[in-house]
């Protein structure tokens, strides 16, 4: 059983009337019920919850957490950002998803600005899958389509991937890198561009199928943890 905890900022669903009529329960409830529980225990995290949902024993309890912000990214404490880190760096697995690029837990861990071009124009979406042996890719076709979504399109400004899965093309012609992963201490990281708060994205059965892949990919490996600083030989050093 992989421990998932879903976080989002549950704040567009509570003041726009487009985003509740998508979304009433919250972003986060529709990912936790499109992933199930075919293998996974779900929980939810939200940014005004104490310590906003996201407390000591919530992370360690966390095998793979899900991010999804957009309005309130200053919002997050700096002490919660730092401790997600140290949570991933010990072995977490941690999907941002679509605007979560410009939070503050994903541009620390990919130090670099992760700026982008944007529209909203309803346009459609074909999302390819470039790399299809990789194991997030399993079950997805070659490609799907998303009929209504926000663009976003290069140069996204992230560090070059590890492996890049996924590559989206838009409407009015941009292209975008927008399924990518990268490892992080004993941690690994993955990024998926789509869903747009107004649209219905997250009730997309391909979708969630990658969500589902990404969690199980990015689970801890177990693998036993580096030890560094001063060490002691392992065998007898002979005097020269």
């Amino acid at each position: 059983m992989i421990n998932v905890t879903v976080w989002n900022e549950f704040l567009h669903e509570k003041s726009n009337e487009a985003v509740i009529n998508v979304y009433p329960n919250g972003i986060h409830e529709a990912i936790k019920a499109g992933i199930g529980t075919d293998g996974f225990a779900v929980k939810t995290a939200t940014l005004e919850q104490p310590e906003h949902g996201l407390t000591e024993d919530v992370l360690a309890s966390t095998d793979v957490l899900i991010w999804w912000g957009h309005m309130a990214h200053h919002k997050v404490e700096d002490e919660i950002v730092e401790r997600v880190h140290k949570r991933v760096m010990e072995g977490m697995g941690l999907i941002v998803l679509h605007s979560g690029h410009f939070s503050k837990i994903f541009k620390k861990l990919m130090g670099t600005g992760c700026d982008l071009k944007w529209r909203e124009a309803d346009e459609k979406e074909r999302i390819w899958t470039v790399n299809p042996a990789h194991p997030i890719a399993a079950g997805i076709p070659e490609h799907f389509v998303l009929e209504r979504e926000e663009m976003y399109g290069e140069h996204f400004d992230i560090p070059q991937p590890d492996d890049l899965v996924f590559i989206s093309w838009f409407e009015g012609g941009e292209v975008f890198r927008s399924g990518c992963t990268w490892s992080r201490g004993q941690g690994k990281v993955f990024y998926f561009r789509p869903g747009h708060e107004t649209y219905p994205t997250y009730y997309n059965e391909t979708v969630l199928q990658v969500i589902k892949n990404g969690i199980r990919w990015a689970a801890p490996s177990n693998a036993a943890a580096p030890v560094r600083g001063h060490h002691q030989p392992l065998e007898v050093i002979k005097a020269k």
